[in-house]
């Protein structure tokens, strides 16, 4: 299909998921011209939705506080673990590091709506049922091929490009910076219920992740909504969940009666959504930015949804994309490597340690160690808050061997108290 007209911006904005819309408005705010291309139609389902508290900070620079406070999304304040009969929890209001210690367990349809609303208002040109179809970043200037809703197809020419397309790893895909990432392959089952929760050991405001009684790689989540339905999920290997052919909602209804504290809490759940499932989700890429163009959230990295990292790190890349452009644009030289992918990876790296110390076991050890000091477990608490990328926390700083060292203590000390 020929291409009909040819448009100018100065910044264009792939995707208007959270890391879209936040570094759309970042930009915004400061005097720039930008567009944002999404492909979906919104509001659209999505997971993801058990923010970390770090976030509300970049939601509050970008001027979205007072659309996301009034939307009325569950309060969450921490993050709860249950093992068979082991239960603990993390409050993120007692936490090591500086910031806010409550955020928001939400809907992503209505949640990624308000932003892209608020991006709107704010005056950035949000475009829906837009694919970039191609891009060329050889010339003086990044060029993208978008087809329209109305199957008719335009140029877009920058100065640069951001790539919030999420799953869709729009550059990625067609610059071939793809690469296998080093996080191994696993699947998701999950749904939406009309929970009916009674239990009274539940605390709405914290998302619950249970353990398999019998398989520790094996987890569920269990996220509410402040409307009196849940988000619920099992994660595990690829070849976890069954025969292919098997009803996705029957081997999730089993997997929620294997473990006896769902089974409880879930009695009076009405199973109203017909589950899905998400397989392969982990990804990287060669590179997070090049000349024109930068990669945000999870067009360049994702790891596991084991910590509700992916919005975090979706976030923190978009502030520091937002602020590297806006200098560059004015003028200043700016190192990419330095100024943007190398912070940047100190937090995924960070959340990357911890979740490979979850599935081998030794995080666990950590987060279910009932004798832990109040100063060590204010540091816990500050990871699962999202704030990895303070390094003055010295389990961000050496997050290996700090958590090496304190899961070697937890077994020590278990297996001195083990009778002979």
């Amino acid at each position: 299909m020929e291409t009909s007209r040819m448009e100018h911006r100065e910044v264009v904005v792939i995707g208007a998921g959270p890391a879209g819309a936040v570094a759309a408005a970042l930009l915004k705010r400061q005097g720039h011209d930008v567009l944002m291309l999404e492909r979906q139609q919104f509001p659209r389902f999505s997971i993801g939705e058990s923010l970390l508290a770090h976030c509300l900070e970049f939601v509050e620079e970008a001027g979205m506080m007072p659309a996301v406070a009034a939307a009325g999304f569950q309060v969450k304040n921490g993050a709860a673990f249950a093992r068979g009969d082991e239960y603990t929890y993390f409050d993120f209001r007692e936490k090591f590091s500086a910031g806010p210690g409550t955020t928001f367990q939400v809907q992503r349809a209505q949640f990624d709506k308000v932003l892209a609303d608020d991006a709107a208002r704010q005056g950035v040109d949000v475009r829906y049922l837009q694919e970039v179809t191609a891009a060329d970043f050889s010339g003086d200037g990044p060029v993208l091929d978008v087809r329209g809703a109305d199957g008719g197809t335009y140029q877009v020419k920058s100065r640069f490009v951001l790539d919030a397309s999420g799953y869709g790893r729009v550059l990625a895909r067609l610059l071939d910076l793809e690469r296998p990432s080093s996080m191994p392959p696993r699947k998701a089952i999950f749904t939406h219920i009309e929970d009916h929760i009674d239990d009274p050991g539940f605390d709405r405001d914290k998302i619950l992740i249970s353990v398999h009684p019998e398989q520790p790689g094996i987890w569920y989540w269990l996220i509410p909504f402040s409307n009196g339905r849940c988000s619920f999920g099992v994660v595990g290997g690829q070849d976890l969940f069954g025969a292919p052919d098997e009803n996705l909602m029957t081997t999730l209804r089993a997997m929620a009666d294997a473990a006896p504290n769902l089974k409880r809490i879930l009695a009076n759940a009405v199973w109203d959504t017909p589950a899905n499932t998400i397989g392969g989700y982990s990804a990287s890429v060669t590179r997070l930015h090049g000349a024109g163009y930068a990669l945000l959230g999870n067009a360049a990295e994702f790891l596991d949804p084991v910590f509700s990292s992916g919005v975090t790190i979706a976030l923190r890349s978009s502030k520091l994309a937002a602020d590297a452009l806006h200098r560059q644009l004015g003028g200043e030289a700016v190192d990419w490597q330095r100024d943007f992918a190398d912070p940047l990876m100190v937090g995924v790296e960070t959340f990357r340690a911890y979740v490979q110390g979850w599935y081998s076991g030794e995080f666990q050890d950590v987060v279910f160690y009932k004798n832990a000091q109040p100063d060590i477990r204010r540091m816990i608490s500050s990871i699962l808050a999202g704030y990895a990328w303070d390094t003055a926390n010295p389990f961000v700083a050496s997050p290996q061997r700090r958590l090496r060292m304190l899961s070697e203590l937890c077994r020590g000390v278990e297996a001195q108290a083990e009778p002979a």
